[in-house]
């Protein structure tokens, strides 16, 4: 089905029915769809926090998926995680009603929008995008914004404004970005991922072009010139914007640390732009607030606005994110789940000043593991001390053959804990005054991490 006819569709008093609703993503969009006057209905697995708020405005949903659910929409939207054997979906084909996925949709909505910011990268956009808004909501341009993970700021992932700007974390998985109309694209960086979907790193710096083509005449690219892959996916394309931290047309000067913090000047074409200090620690966030600001900057944002929105910045949810302390340690959470965010992580983690860096690390998904698994254990290797959790099988079943114990075997001292439990109590053992536990990865294990706060809770009462 062609994607352009999506647009027939999205107009008040049409019918739509969203299967997954309750998602990260589905929710802002069932609400964006509601406010646009479509009539929304809309099921889900389990009801939920955002179910709750989607009743509250009115629009109905159904726990379980039913076919009879369907039954006189004008159309389906569904989440990627939904598939043609759903009951709901089966139905639908079955009676004609065409069927779109969640990123066709999103990229029909911002056909509306003057501004449409889309911020992509194998790693930093949900943090870049949190940036972003924090930016865009200091300049009260009132965004409508979709974040994969929680800002504070909004209390959710998502708000829907009234102004004439959408930012989007724009995914290249499964190529749903290419759904998108950038009016701006931010490349962060790109790196090989999602190989259960792309076949190698060229076929992804493919799918990254072709983002980038997306972007009409009169839009902008902004690239990270300092990272080779997006240089080599863009080449021969012009009008491209480039940052880095050294160099490009956006770039940092008179760069200054106190106690891990940075502040400095960002630089436009030469002149500065904005004396930025940030609250979140770290070269790799210096990178991500570059690219943030210049999204500004090229939208006329001033730069007292972007100076005062990364300022108030302080992280995204599970974004090296503070769970409290147990036995004098520090314990934070962190998303990291490729190499590279890893490396980001933990280059971060070393310039701060703790005595020992501890990590437990939950890798996520077997192919990802077994295509990455020598840059995995290479920087595994750095922490003062490697526990490794079972891999999170996510979408897939263990078709490659491979476990976390095949992970610690390369990394010397490292060790599979068999449960959460069990991690949870090896971390509380070792745990002293002046160590830095990280609980890291895409998965759940972030429960380990609060777990382990409230055993240090228990012990002080």
């Amino acid at each position: 089905m062609a994607i352009d006819r999506i647009h027939d569709y999205i107009v008040p008093g049409k019918r739509a029915h969203l299967v997954g609703i309750g998602g990260v993503s589905m929710s802002p969009l069932a609400e964006v769809l509601h406010g646009e006057g479509l009539i929304i209905t809309g099921s889900d697995m389990k009801d939920s926090e955002s179910v709750e708020h989607l009743r509250s405005l009115g629009i109905p949903v159904t726990i379980g998926h039913l076919p009879e659910s369907v039954e006189g929409k004008d159309l389906v939207i569904r989440t990627a995680a939904v598939h043609d054997s759903n009951p709901e979906i089966a139905a639908a084909k079955a009676q004609g009603i065409p069927v779109f996925e969640r990123a066709q949709a999103w990229g029909s909505i911002m056909r509306r929008y003057k501004n449409a910011l889309c911020i992509s990268g194998t790693h930093g956009k949900t943090t870049t995008t949190s940036m972003c808004t924090h930016i865009a909501m200091a300049a009260r341009v009132d965004p409508t914004v979709m974040i994969g993970g929680t800002l504070p700021l909004l209390g959710t992932g998502h708000r829907v404004g009234k102004g004439e700007t959408i930012i989007l974390e724009s995914c290249e998985y499964c190529n749903s970005f290419l759904s998108f109309y950038p009016t701006v694209a931010v490349i962060l960086n790109i790196e090989a991922d999602h190989l259960d979907f792309f076949k190698d790193l060229e076929d992804v710096e493919h799918s990254f072009r072709a983002f980038a083509d997306l972007v009409p005449p009169g839009g902008t690219v902004l690239a990270n010139c300092e990272d080779a892959n997006t240089m080599t996916a863009l080449e021969g394309k012009e009008g491209v914007l480039t940052f880095g931290l050294d160099k490009g047309d956006f770039h940092a000067e008179n760069l200054v640390w106190n106690r891990g913090f940075p502040t400095f000047d960002l630089v436009r074409h030469g002149e500065k732009a904005a004396r930025i200090t940030l609250q979140v620690p770290g070269v790799h966030n210096v990178k991500n607030a570059i690219a943030a600001a210049s999204a500004a900057l090229v939208l006329g944002i001033s730069g007292e606005a972007i100076a005062r929105g990364l300022g108030d910045y302080r992280g995204a949810g599970r974004r090296f994110e503070y769970k409290g302390k147990v036995k004098g340690a520090a314990v934070y959470d962190d998303y990291a789940h490729h190499p590279g965010e890893l490396t980001a992580l933990l280059d971060m983690a070393m310039s701060l000043d703790y005595k020992r860096v501890i990590c437990a690390f939950q890798p996520h998904t077997y192919t990802r593991t077994k295509a990455l698994f020598n840059e995995f254990a290479s920087v595994l290797k750095r922490p003062d001390v490697t526990f490794l959790a079972e891999i999170y099988a996510a979408r897939e079943k263990n078709d490659v053959g491979i476990s976390s114990q095949d992970l610690a075997n390369a990394i010397p001292g490292a060790l599979v804990a068999p449960s959460f439990a069990e991690l949870t109590n090896w971390l509380y053992r070792i745990a002293r005054p002046g160590d830095l536990i990280l609980t890291v990865g895409a998965g759940n294990i972030f429960t380990v991490g609060e777990a382990l706060v409230r055993m240090g809770q228990q012990e002080e009462q």
